[in-house]
């Protein structure tokens, strides 16, 4: 990982330091790590709208619409837990019998 200095005025420090304190960041760097993860999330999203709004416009969003994006979004969810699922029981380990160890 690259270092970066950077110089602050006294109250922006005080204030990055009570950020950390206050929302359990183990230090500075990570406050300001996070900082930059959200402005390039709120960058690429601008892009999105922006692209959005420049493109030709489609049919209105009706009530069918919404009800199929439910659906599809639901069932997503549905999809994801049955894979942690999945996932959890191919990687648990299996129970050691009474009767193995001597115990009947």
């Amino acid at each position: 990982m690259s270092t970066m200095n950077v110089s602050l005025p006294a109250s922006l420090k005080s204030f990055v330091d009570e950020q950390v304190s206050q929302r359990g960041y183990g230090t500075s760097s990570e406050y300001v790590r996070e900082l930059i993860r959200k402005d390039q999330e709120c960058l690429q999203l601008r892009s999105l709208l922006l692209a959005g709004a420049s493109s030709a416009p489609t049919s209105a969003a009706t009530m069918a619409y919404f009800d199929q994006l439910r659906d599809r979004v639901s069932k997503g969810a549905v999809l994801k837990t049955a894979a942690k699922s999945v996932k959890a029981a191919s990687t648990a380990r299996p129970r050691k019998s009474a009767k193995r160890h001597g115990k009947a």
